[in-house]
């Protein structure tokens, strides 16, 4: 029982509920949703694009911690890895299984989706591996894993890239970097400067998609899930402002994960699907529970 504990543990449940946030908000972002009939034939790519991210990022954050095994012997013994309830070999192996279940099922709803799929797989293996030890490359790169997986979720519809998606997965990556610098600073001379720079950078995220939302006709729709997502992410950055102690950050990244539940529902009523939207909103009591059972960052 142990043991499979530790399994469930490694694979940060409650951060798994967000990255299918990511691709519902993508689905949704395609207007596949307003093409479609809603019979089996239609759901499956969804549920097999919501695998498919489910897989890779169990995939990363299980080599995260196999990169990490012998830092996280000294920083974190709680760990399973370093705690000794999975062995660092069989964790490998575990997660080698988890991306090869993400990469077949988004080769079987379209090229474009395993493409995506192994360019997610990619850099979440060179940020484990490397970036993440880089000051301006490490953020940028955990961003870019989200990026791709909202985007993920947009390849349902469209077999062939389009320049616009590159301006979608921009504010995913700006928000993901914006968390990866916070999580970096944790009580030192600089942690206000960074604080400071997150909170502008919060800030962008949300002025860019009203501005999307507005374009398009749902502003006060996306307001009514952008109020909430502010109230999460600003309010414990302005508690780790006045006081910047490793607590109070941890605090501020474990929000800004969990907010991204928000965001993505945001996302899904600025393209007008409401309804995507609510269902996306019904993740986040999951994995508020989640999070108290299971280690977020």
């Amino acid at each position: 029982m142990k043991n499979q504990i530790a399994y469930v543990t490694i694979i940060r449940p409650a951060n798994l509920v967000t990255s299918v946030a990511d691709v519902l908000a993508g689905v949704a972002i395609s207007g596949y949703f307003l093409t479609t009939a809603f019979d089996f034939e239609h759901l499956a790519p969804i549920l097999l694009l919501c695998i498919s991210t489910l897989g890779l990022y169990s995939g990363g954050v299980i080599f995260n911690d196999v990169f990490d095994a012998e830092k996280d012997k000294k920083e974190r013994p709680g760990r399973p890895i370093p705690s000794g309830a999975i062995s660092q070999k069989d964790a490998a192996v575990f997660g080698g299984i988890c991306f090869t279940v993400g990469i077949v099922a988004a080769a079987a709803v379209n090229l474009t989706s395993l493409v995506l799929a192994l360019l997610i797989l990619t850099a979440a293996l060179t940020y484990d591996k490397w970036s993440k030890h880089l000051t301006v490359m490490g953020p940028v790169n955990m961003g870019l894993c989200r990026g791709l997986n909202l985007l993920l979720g947009v390849s349902i519809f469209s077999r062939s890239p389009e320049i616009w998606w590159l301006v979608i997965a921009i504010i995913p990556i700006v928000y993901i970097a914006a968390l990866t610098i916070i999580n970096r600073r944790k009580g030192d001379d600089k942690s206000k400067t960074t604080l400071y720079l997150a909170a502008f950078l919060y800030a962008f995220v949300i002025a860019c998609i009203l501005f999307i939302a507005n374009s398009k006709g749902y502003f006060l729709l996306t307001i009514l899930f952008v109020i909430p997502f502010y109230l999460m992410i600003f309010t414990p950055l302005f508690k780790a402002l006045d006081n910047p102690t490793g607590e109070n950050i941890n605090k501020s990244v474990k929000a800004g994960v969990i907010a991204l539940i928000l965001l993505n529902a945001a996302w899904a009523s600025a393209f007008g699907i409401w309804y995507i939207a609510l269902i996306i909103l019904l993740l986040l009591p999951l994995s508020l529970w989640l999070s108290k059972k299971f280690t977020v960052n």
